[in-house]
């Protein structure tokens, strides 16, 4: 319970701001500023973020080896509950890049953290759907933002970011009824925390790796997908015309609905490994995500056309994500769990921010929402054939 808490936090706290980024970092500016200033600044915010993600994997991963997973479970919840309600102070945009980035540590921590600990303490024969329902409580706090960012579309953009202080209440009560998991308490007792080199030894290397690469081009893709969504609908003709509130509905209801496909392929992918195994599945998953960007965004579609495409990427795509909680962490060895997970799932980000960014600066130019989510489809290509040499949990091999 407490891993999904903070599993829906995460998608609260984290996709508050992909919601409002243009218009929010547009008033920031000012009227005075370049045309594509603030798309260019927006996406840099977002690539910030993402970057932000990845450090406070590697860094909370390896505090969760050392100190404990509730420990840091509740931590990193206050970290990125409490810097996402300050970006309501933000009145410059690197203001608001700068509570983004601190917030991303806690969020990109709470990762590691939560997954370990719910992988040390459920029985093996509930992971496949115990990894889709904590991908589903992230899928609900993305609803919550939707659904926050359409109850304030009438009010100044930054009030959005207020209801993300809520998290911070929650760590009261896990820091009182979460205890640190039998399994981790043996290790940590009778033998030495490894170093961080260690992820780089042995087996572990291949993990590693092969873990990086395949975290890598799925973050950098999906967060293509989530950044340029909402933009995608704004730029379309007869969204233009429509009134702030009006425009704020709407977002709040294609993003409502693309994240309902989500709940349902969170499980989709959860059976399907369930009965074909993580790599055949993982192999499906991004064929299907690659055939679904290539085919719903390169032109401009009408809105209804727009929102289909919308749900059939968002199915495919996010479904990936129910897989990796429970797939990633079995891979390392207890006593660097949360350090492993946390960096070969996390550090994947930085291509993502870095991606993000890119794309971004093309948007401000020539490029438009579609086509920077079209190109970013292509990633999914050489992970078809990746996802079929990735190593697999011993419980499954």
């Amino acid at each position: 319970m407490a891993a999904w808490l903070g599993w829906g936090f995460d998608g609260l706290d984290g996709y508050l701001y992909t919601l409002i980024a243009l218009p929010f970092v547009t008033e920031l500016l000012g009227a005075g500023a370049a045309k594509g200033e603030a798309a260019t600044k927006a996406s840099l915010i977002q690539g910030v973020f993402l970057i932000g993600w990845a450090l406070g994997g590697a860094v909370f991963g390896r505090i969760g080896d050392r100190v404990g997973r509730s420990r840091t479970l509740t931590l990193t919840i206050l970290l990125y509950a409490v810097f996402t309600g300050l970006a309501f102070f933000s009145h410059t945009w690197w203001q608001l890049l700068i509570f983004r980035f601190v917030a991303a540590l806690g969020i990109g921590g709470e990762w590691a953290a939560g997954s370990a600990l719910v992988s040390e303490t459920l029985p093996k024969k509930y992971t496949h759907f115990a990894s889709a329902t904590l991908q589903n409580g992230y899928i609900l706090g993305m609803i919550m933002a939707a659904l926050t960012v359409g109850w304030l579309g009438a009010m100044p953009y930054r009030y959005v970011f207020l209801i993300g202080v809520v998290p911070a209440f929650a760590t009261i009560w896990i820091r009182k009824a979460v205890p640190e998991p039998e399994e981790w308490e043996g290790e940590r007792k009778n033998k030495e925390l490894p170093k961080i080199s260690e992820l780089f030894k042995g087996e572990v290397r291949r993990t590693t790796i092969f873990t990086l690469c395949l975290t890598s081009i799925c973050l950098a893709s999906v967060w293509a997908l989530l950044y340029f969504s909402s933009q995608i609908i704004r730029a379309l003709p007869e969204v233009k015309l429509m009134t702030k509130v009006d425009t704020a509905s709407l977002i709040r209801t294609v993003t409502v609905t693309y994240c309902i496909w989500n709940l349902i392929g969170c499980y989709a992918s959860a059976l399907l490994a369930h009965y074909v195994g993580y790599r055949k599945a993982f192999s499906l998953l991004l064929a299907c995500s690659f055939l679904a960007y290539f085919f719903g965004f390169k032109d401009i579609h009408p809105l209804a056309e727009t929102r289909m495409w919308l749900n059939i990427a968002f199915f495919f795509s996010s479904g990936i994500f129910a897989l990796f909680p429970m797939y990633i962490p079995p891979l390392f060895p207890t006593l660097i769990r949360t350090t492993g997970a946390g960096f070969s799932y996390n550090i994947g980000r930085l291509v993502a921010g870095v991606a993000t960014f890119v794309f971004g600066m093309a948007t401000s130019t020539a490029l438009s929402p579609g086509l920077a989510i079209w190109y970013a489809g292509f990633l999914y290509v050489p992970g078809v054939v990746l996802a079929l040499f990735i190593p697999v949990p011993k419980v499954e091999s």
